[in-house]
């Protein structure tokens, strides 16, 4: 699985945009896992060179109270015309008075045009489609905005559930975090992915996570229950995913009619049952394959999918990969090198 690098050159332009009230996880977070890489490539310059903009040169505020500094103005980031490999937009809760800053939107406009990609962070997806450079992309973002950037922004193809899209050469990520997941990416497009895997463990990210993998895990749909009939469903499906965990079962063991016990569960968690207990045991899974030994088709067992065939399914559904290329991908350094591969995934 490991990615040819797109270029040998380094010390690569990146610029990030910024203004006031945004993330700084959102700036800091994916130039921390970029700026990362030099310590794994050691031979000759940093292999990227990092400038940030915003209105003014100086002391930027963000949401947490912390001030970044600018390095440069838009007007005085507009008149290098110089390339620029990768230029980022960062997200946070200053991004639709973003919208209406009409220097920052043409600073991005003319920036972008100029760039190798485009790249937002979170909320920085809002900015990218207010000029126009989403209409026709699948694009995502923080799934708390996505309903508001389908409804501003029609001719954007919003993904929901995505961490990260890329769409040519235009790359948007989900909320926060994942803009480091993204820039991971970004450094195993750049570097191969020994390098980018490096990256992941110096930043102690557990691993690289392709763009196709949920914002919502198991166990976070499960903290918003407050149901208390449903919230013990929820918590004896992530604690024994092996078991039959029909519609039958679950609503037996609530008290429950099978109606009531259906209708109640998609309430609480905006999920189907049959939806929730495959993606409980998908999570079950990537556990196990990222830090056993154990064969897949135990795993498979054990996790409840009764077949190495039916995990192969459910794992392409859910992430857009086999459970056995998941493995060789994402297998920690602690994990055993399974001795034998099982079944026909």
């Amino acid at each position: 699985m490991t990615q040819t690098p797109s270029s040998p050159t380094r010390g690569r332009s990146v610029v990030m945009v910024t203004y006031p009230d945004a993330h700084v996880l959102d700036v800091v977070g994916p130039l921390e896992v970029l700026t990362g890489a030099k310590y794994f490539l050691p031979d000759g310059p940093e292999p990227y060179a990092v400038t940030l903009v915003a209105a003014e040169a100086g002391p930027v505020r963000t949401t947490s109270g912390l001030c970044l500094t600018a390095d440069r103005s838009f007007v005085e980031a507009a008149a290098d015309t110089g390339g620029i490999d990768t230029l980022i937009v960062c997200g946070g809760h200053g991004t639709m008075a973003a919208t209406e800053d009409a220097g920052l939107l043409d600073y991005v406009r003319g920036a972008a045009a100029r760039a190798r990609r485009v790249v937002s962070i979170c909320t920085g997806a809002v900015i990218l489609a207010e000029i126009g450079l989403l209409n026709g992309r699948r694009a995502c973002t923080h799934w708390w905005w996505c309903p508001i950037l389908e409804r501003r922004y029609p001719q954007v193809m919003v993904e929901r559930d995505a961490i990260y899209v890329r769409d040519g050469h235009i790359w948007t990520s989900a909320g926060v975090t994942s803009g480091m997941d993204l820039a991971l990416a970004l450094v195993e497009a750049d570097w191969g992915h020994e390098v980018a895997l490096q990256v992941a463990r110096y930043n102690v990210m557990y691993m690289i996570r392709p763009g196709g993998q949920s914002q919502f895990s198991a166990h976070l749909v499960a903290q918003k229950a407050e149901d208390p009939a449903i919230d013990g469903a929820l918590q004896h499906i992530l604690s024994a995913p092996g078991e039959a965990l029909t519609v039958t079962a679950l609503a037996a063991r609530a008290g429950l009619s099978e109606r009531t016990f259906a209708r109640r569960f998609k309430d609480e968690t905006g999920l189907t049952p049959a939806v929730y207990v495959e993606t409980a045991r998908v999570q079950a899974a990537r556990v196990a394959l990222e830090t056993t030994a154990r064969g897949i088709e135990q795993i498979a067992f054990e996790t409840g999918f009764q077949s190495a065939e039916r995990m192969r399914r459910a794992f392409q559904r859910h992430l857009g990969i086999s459970a056995s290329d998941y493995r060789e991908r994402f297998r920690g350094p602690g994990a055993e090198t399974p001795a034998i591969r099982d079944g026909p995934d």
